[in-house]
């Protein structure tokens, strides 16, 4: 496979070699390709570790780590660590821990909606540990939960809260955490939405989710991405890409959903 790969790699260039090789590499090392790239290319590209780390499952992020150390004889989490800063960091290093609370519950649903609602709407300027824990270490089903006990108690919905009361980085990572406990598969209809939408394509992030959701959860994409946006996924890529790239990218996507 290996030379195949690299036979590959010098007949087709640009944006289609990249998918190709993507499609070609297991998912587990594909991320930690995509992770190791993001901290060590030139700056950091906080966009992929945002994407990754805010999306997989707890057991995916352990593997993930393991394979990083085994491929780079490196710390994930140093490295990470070293490559960022503040409640940023502190919140992609307790993603990358893995040691999310199992279930909903129930005694904590309020007060976590409370806490919440303290730390950011009723307080002058923002305690951001407070979301940073919270958001970090409760399960998906518990922050459903909360989420709704938040909107009861202050009258908006979690996401608007962080946009009023976080910036930058730190903002973008609340965001797909609390979209992610919602919907694995709407958070990235909505990735995909944004790197085709308006002038220019983010390829880089278009490749990495159709190739990594592409057996795992494409089918509710394509669904939310319907549901949310007034085309379909499909359609999309078909007027945003050319050439064998838009080929390769529809038989990923699988088919219309006009």
């Amino acid at each position: 496979l290996a030379d195949l790969v690299d036979n590959l790699k010098g007949e087709l260039g640009g944006k289609f070699e990249t998918l190709i090789v993507a499609l070609m590499t297991p998912p587990i090392a594909y991320d930690v390709t995509s992770l190791r790239n993001a901290i060590k290319g030139a700056g950091t590209d906080e966009k992929v570790l945002v994407e990754i780390l805010a999306s997989r499952t707890p057991q995916q992020v352990k593997e993930i780590v393991a394979a990083y150390r085994k491929e780079y004889d490196d710390d994930l989490e140093e490295d990470i660590s070293g490559d960022t800063s503040g409640h940023f960091k502190r919140l992609l290093v307790i993603l990358l821990q893995a040691n999310r609370q199992q279930g909903i519950q129930q005694e904590t649903i309020e007060t976590d909606a409370q806490v919440l609602f303290k730390a950011g709407e009723q307080k002058f300027g923002t305690d951001e540990q407070t979301f940073v824990t919270i958001l970090g270490n409760r399960s998906a089903e518990h922050l459903k939960k909360v989420f709704d006990a938040y909107m009861k108690l202050s009258g908006y919905e979690m996401e608007e809260s962080i946009k009023r009361e976080t910036s930058g980085s730190l903002e973008d990572l609340l965001l797909a955490v609390v979209k992610c406990a919602r919907s694995v598969p709407a958070y990235f209809a909505e990735t995909l939405y944004y790197a085709m939408k308006g002038a220019g394509t983010d390829d880089n992030t278009l490749i990495r989710v159709m190739v990594s959701r592409s057996e795992i959860d494409m089918l509710d994409i394509r669904a939310d991405f319907r549901r949310m946006f007034a085309c379909s996924l499909f359609s999309m890529i078909k007027g945003d890409t050319g050439g064998d790239f838009r080929k390769a990218l529809l038989l990923l996507c699988g088919g219309d959903d006009a």
